[in-house]
């Protein structure tokens, strides 16, 4: 049986389901995690929950299944059925690994201190950051052990490449595929991990306990 993460890793290969216009549902890969994922013209639906319940829902939701899965009421739904939280549909970006050592200088955090730190390993296992001069990359395994990369730059020196720099860093913090969630209004941040070379591959709605 396909799992979330053999879709995943086809998807940071370029493989991505048919566009078919249908759902596909799967297991959690975690009691932690839960949600949709939407490809072109195809869903992915993670969640411990009937299929045929998922479907029906999505019938009831919209005619048009192409956009039923990022659909509020679906949403709502499935929220009122797991009893989790929902809070954005993000963007979902991935990009290959870099050779070699990052050239922006950056000294590793060992402590919690930092609130991207602390958010990040509410969310993930195995979090490790790394502080540069007005910036902080936090790398992480999150849903279905994926590696999930976020950042954050000082106000003070935004708009100077910062965001970019710490982006491209990260690949060459990891040996594998490197996933990034960007919320589709941050286009400062959208642009920032497009100009790192990361691609965009579809959209994402987590589930999250409450």
């Amino acid at each position: 049986m396909e799992t979330l993460r053999d879709i995943l890793d086809a998807a940071a290969r370029g493989v991505f389901p048919p566009p078919d216009g249908r759902t596909t549902v799967v297991p959690q890969p975690s009691a932690r995690d839960a949600g949709v994922l939407s490809f072109t013209a195809h869903s992915v639906v993670f969640v411990d929950e009937d299929p045929e319940w998922v479907r029906g829902i999505l019938r009831a939701t919209l005619a048009d299944e192409l956009a039923a899965t990022m659909n509020a009421r679906f949403l709502t739904a499935l929220m009122d059925r797991t009893g989790r939280e929902h809070e954005t549909i993000d963007a979902l970006l991935v990009a290959d690994p870099l050779p070699g050592s990052p050239d922006l200088p950056l000294t590793e955090l060992t402590g919690p201190d930092h609130s991207r730190v602390a958010y990040a390993r509410n969310r993930r296992e195995e979090v490790r950051a790394w502080a540069a001069d007005g910036g902080v990359v936090v790398l992480g395994r999150g849903v279905a052990g994926r590696v999930e990369v976020s950042v954050e730059v000082d106000e003070g020196v935004r708009q100077r490449g910062l965001g970019r720099a710490l982006v491209t860093a990260a690949r060459q913090l990891t040996e594998e595929p490197l996933w990034a969630q960007v919320a589709p209004g941050n286009a400062r941040s959208m642009r920032a991990f497009q100009a790192a070379g990361y691609v965009p591959v579809g959209a994402e709605a987590l589930l999250l306990r409450q």
